[in-house]
């Protein structure tokens, strides 16, 4: 375990600390990282703030759990859910944010059928003055066999509206041809914090870019951004999703009021949208996919500008891509 000053280094593998008018951090903070069989560890100041989980023998892909915005709320829910707390449905397929597929080549990712297999970090964790992150290699197996490779690059940054990860993906075969199949399960997914979930009626709401509120008027809508967001504790906090308008089609908006996001570029007729479709990746040419992910807190609603966060997205994405 080693420790250094946040003003040397803010992150090694996970979120950023900075002081805010709501957040808890400040320039005498310390930050840990340990190393565990299977996962990386985050912590500022002796608190838990991230986990990025590469190995686990229920969920066969990787993912973060437990995401605290900079106030040090939690805005995920708890991994694994908290008996009489937290509803426990989907424990092992929504652990906490995560990248997977029902479909890809027939072979299903999201529901733990099939495993991605964590190859190696090509870029082990790293950590500068604004900015940290990793880089992994990930087979997609199944029935013995690589389905496709994917390299995923990880950047955190801190942004003045909060954590900003930055998530760039490739997904890539050099054996044969593979495709995306048609489901709602296919994508950047979050299940979030208890408080805020909609339907517990708390004052928690999802709202995208033109307005939309809730399930309702959101769900299988194009959109350049989703917030699921509400009050916890003294705050006003949640998750921002905000597809790269760089990838090769708009992303859906698979959403519940039970606490549940994801943003997906691939379905169709899952979504009422027309004849079931693939989407074809072929041999030795590359599909990319990029997300921003901001972790937010603020004193209220009113305090967050979300159309300003995305602004800052698209300044900085292309800076840190691969």
């Amino acid at each position: 375990m080693s420790k250094m000053r946040v003003q040397d280094i803010l992150f090694c593998l996970g979120l950023l600390c900075f002081c805010n008018a709501t957040s808890t951090c400040c320039a005498d903070d310390n930050v840990t990282f340990r190393r565990q069989p299977g996962r990386i560890v985050v912590n500022v100041d002796d608190k838990t703030i991230a986990t990025y989980v590469y190995e686990d023998p229920q969920i066969l892909r990787p993912y973060f759990t437990d995401l605290a915005a900079p106030s040090g709320v939690q805005v995920t829910r708890h991994h694994p859910p908290r008996k009489g707390v937290d509803a426990d449905d989907h424990a092992t397929m929504h652990p906490g944010l995560w990248l997977a597929f029902g479909d890809i080549s027939g072979n299903d990712f999201w529901r733990n059928k099939a495993r991605v297999k964590h190859a190696g970090f090509t870029k082990e964790p790293y950590a500068g003055e604004k900015y940290a992150g990793f880089t992994v290699r990930n087979q997609y197996m199944a029935n013995g066999r690589i389905v496709c490779e994917e390299t995923c690059q990880i950047t955190i940054l801190n942004r003045p509206a909060g954590y900003l990860i930055l998530w760039d993906c490739e997904f890539n075969s050099d054996r044969e041809s593979f495709y995306f199949g048609d489901q709602e399960e296919m994508g950047l997914g979050v299940r979030l914090a208890t408080p805020i979930v909609v339907k517990n009626n708390k004052g928690g709401r999802i709202l995208d870019d033109q307005g939309n509120i809730n399930e309702k008027n959101i769900w299988g809508k194009p959109s350049l951004w989703c917030d699921y967001a509400g009050p916890i504790d003294d705050v006003f906090a949640g998750v921002m999703i905000m597809p790269d308008p760089d990838n090769f089609a708009p992303c859906r908006w698979h959403v519940r009021d039970y606490g549940f996001m994801t943003a997906n570029p691939f379905g169709k007729d899952a979504f009422n949208l027309g004849a079931p479709g693939k989407v074809i990746v072929n041999k030795g040419k590359p599909l990319r996919l990029s997300f921003g992910i901001l972790l937010h807190s603020s004193s209220n609603e009113k305090a967050i500008d979300l159309d300003a966060a995305y602004k800052d997205y698209l300044k900085v994405r292309t800076e840190f891509k691969r």
